[in-house]
């Protein structure tokens, strides 16, 4: 059984045809790496299977539910759905516990004490427990990266997409942040990653998805996809991304 489920999605800007018939699954428990230069559909893909852009063509499913039926209820989706964005996202005015704390006691009607022992619970497995009554100034780029994944473990998501999160971070952050969501994979939870960090998607990806001008290229195990491209497009995009 599939957890997510694209069939034959098309995307759309305008005249700009950003996903073009794109169809995919993700079983509980896998972790797939999306690969791809920018501009190849790997961030609105990510947006899509949340419901954050609609889509013109096909259909996405999560768990049994029909993303992109208007009868959907995306708030409760959205829910058991977790995305982490480049930017960070936190709010600057509340506290790293008030950062975490606030969908789980609106969304969830969660009780302040609980709400806080769940915000100790998440940040410790960020390793960043000590941090709770700080401020997203007083944090680092790759702490700060943390905290936004541990606002989406809060809500004890089904599903996580993490979009180019380790982007703007120094390599130093950047190990920070990757040892994270390597516990995380040891956890079981299931995620869908759009990286360009390769070394790591060959570690920890049970599956590799390069997609090129909208459309999913090649796919299969981190191995032999990052060891042994079939087409051009992948080996030329990989001797960019590793020299």
């Amino acid at each position: 059984m599939s957890l997510v489920e694209l069939s034959h999605v098309v995307k759309r800007f305008g005249t700009n045809t950003v996903l073009d018939d794109v169809s995919m699954t993700v079983a509980p428990g896998e972790i797939i790496a999306v690969i791809g230069r920018s501009g190849s559909g790997k961030s609105t893909m990510l947006r899509c299977i949340n419901g954050l852009e609609p889509i013109q063509d096909g259909r996405i499913l999560f768990d049994g539910a029909v993303v992109n039926d208007p009868q959907t209820d995306l708030r409760a989706l959205r829910q058991r759905v977790g995305i982490v964005f480049q930017s960070y996202n936190l709010f600057p005015h509340l506290s790293v516990e008030k950062n975490i704390t606030l969908a789980p006691r609106v969304v969830k009607n969660m009780s302040e004490s609980e709400a806080r022992e769940l915000a100790r619970e998440v940040l410790r497995k960020v390793g960043l427990e000590e941090k709770i009554g700080a401020y997203p100034d007083q944090l680092s780029g790759g702490q700060q990266q943390r905290v936004a994944i541990a606002r989406s473990l809060a809500m004890r998501p089904q599903l996580m997409l993490f979009d180019e999160i380790t982007s703007a971070l120094d390599p130093e952050l950047t190990g920070e942040v990757l040892k994270v969501l390597e516990a995380m994979a040891g956890d079981g939870m299931t995620m869908l990653l759009v990286t360009h960090e390769i070394g790591f998607a060959k570690r920890v990806a049970s599956r590799v998805v390069f997609m090129h001008q909208g459309r999913i290229w090649e796919e299969g195990t981190a191995a032999e996809t990052l060891s042994a491209p079939r087409t051009q497009e992948l080996e030329t995009f990989l001797s960019a991304v590793l020299h």
